[in-house]
């Protein structure tokens, strides 16, 4: 199922979710504003939603990645 995910290396996955975790750099990260409205009980709004999914989704892709390698590593 992850196998397109086994083919990418750790680099680009590693170097997009920095960036994307960071942009937009000035005012606030959205991943920051995000989590700051999560907290505030605020991120109610569809696009909120999917703008912090979307700027979080290398990070997920990465701790995927890491997941897979370190299971496939213990067998």
């Amino acid at each position: 199922m992850f196998k397109f995910l086994d083919k990418i290396t750790y680099a680009p996955l590693v170097v997009a979710a920095i960036f994307m975790g960071l942009a937009p750099f000035t005012p606030m990260p959205h991943v920051i504003e995000k989590l700051t409205m999560i907290v505030a009980g605020q991120l109610s709004r569809p696009i909120d939603i999917f703008d912090l999914l979307f700027h979080l989704s290398p990070t997920i892709l990465l701790l995927i990645k890491l997941g897979r390698t370190r299971t496939s590593n213990i067998n």
